[in-house]
């Protein structure tokens, strides 16, 4: 055990020695410094000593509390801590694998009775110091301004520390394979982004093919639905028709004019159970790109969900307000429907179907991918001869 904090502490010395680790420091802290300096009152916001008026920003809609709040969701979580900060812990923490195995000082540490995987997570687990000290600082001192300036107080602020790590542990197990295998610092960044890039389209992919899917779903019951209501009202039509054989020429004109009623629902029925077959094999084709797509995903990390676990932790404890959307079938995404949805039907059902995706699966699935890459690099670790 003495050994293995040895490493860990020879491994944040290693960091702490490196100028872009005490520079991603004093970038967090200057982003919640920027973040502290905007305030926010009845006439808009207020920028130190200067006061921008606002008709949508200020506190006769939000409160000091909420407005900070979603600050934080939507710019400290979705841009700095899941991108940059993610980033510039990857571009720090990239060359600690290759120079240990690169630099000779391996063949010291492998010459002490410690073993070689125990080696090699020791340091993969010292990578993941880097992330967790910058994020707490991030987090402290964003909870320090929303409580001050807000007088909201958060501690589940501090969730972004596990889960960002978490994060982060996904794209640094392929740095530290890749790193191990080319000894490259460079190679690493690269491919790691590459990983993770990867990994966004096919998350982005798998989100269109889900919005096709759910939007010819609706469809489709939107077609059954006014299919059933047609052949209810021809069912009517044809139990109110006159009998044939009358003589008056009023009869006769009711006559004629239920059967161009007739005739009329015959035809709007034909029209609907066409339109119907359509979309029910769009539906059908729909569903099975969708289904591809989810499986690629599975397979690999989910890193914007990850980090959006975080998002709707803030969003639900912060009670923000939602917009409310007005019906409008012609401004849905995939082409105006041959039956009609609304935006705010395929919105909710998108939700739903989303929110169905468990924790467990998000972060196992994840964790599943991180095992088999962490499980190569250290078979190379523990085979390879340096």
């Amino acid at each position: 055990m003495r050994q293995t904090w040895a490493i860990l502490l020879d491994a944040y010395r290693e960091l702490n020695a490196r100028k872009l680790f005490w520079l991603t420091m004093i970038l967090s802290a200057l982003v919640v410094m920027a973040f502290g300096l905007v305030g926010i009152n009845e006439k808009g916001l207020k920028l130190v000593v200067w006061d921008v008026e606002s008709p949508v920003v200020n506190t006769k809609l939000f409160t000091p509390g909420e407005f900070y709040k979603m600050v934080y969701v939507g710019f400290g979580i979705q841009f700095w801590l899941g991108w940059v900060a993610t980033i510039l812990g990857l571009v720090s923490t990239a060359s600690m694998i290759p120079d240990f195995v690169s630099g000779g000082s391996i063949e010291l540490t492998l010459s002490k009775p410690i073993g070689r995987l125990r080696l090699f997570l020791t340091k993969y687990l010292g990578g993941l110091i880097f992330t967790a000290a910058q994020v707490f600082v991030f987090s402290l001192a964003s909870f320090l301004v929303i409580g001050i300036r807000g007088g909201a107080w958060e501690p589940g602020l501090f969730w972004a520390v596990p889960i960002i790590v978490l994060l982060f542990s996904y794209l640094y197990a392929v740095s530290a394979l890749v790193g191990l295998v080319t000894r490259s610092t460079i190679a690493a960044v690269l491919l790691t982004l590459l990983v993770w890039f990867l990994s966004f389209g096919v998350h982005s992919t798998e989100q269109v093919m889900l919005g096709w899917r759910v939007q010819r779903e609706l469809e489709t019951a939107s077609g059954e639905k006014r299919l059933a209501t047609q052949q209810d009202e021809l069912k009517n039509l044809e139990a109110s028709a006159k009998p044939a054989g009358t003589g008056e020429a009023g009869e006769e004109h009711a006559e004629s004019k239920s059967s161009r009623d007739l005739e009329r629902k015959r035809e709007q029925i034909v029209k609907t159970e066409r339109d119907l077959a359509e979309v029910r094999a769009s539906t059908e084709n729909a569903g099975k790109w969708h289904m591809m797509a989810f499986a690629v995903k599975t397979a690999l990390p989910k890193t914007s969900e990850t980090v959006d676990l975080l998002r709707r932790t803030l969003v639900k404890s912060a009670a923000l307000k939602v917009s409310e959307e007005h019906d409008a079938p012609d401004v849905l995404p995939f082409g105006r429907p041959k039956f009609p949805v609304t935006l705010k039907s395929f919105q909710e059902r998108v939700m739903e179907v989303q929110n169905t995706r468990s924790v467990w699966w998000i972060i196992g699935t994840s964790l599943g991918f991180e095992a088999v890459v962490l499980g190569i690099a250290a078979l190379i670790f523990c085979r390879r001869d340096f």
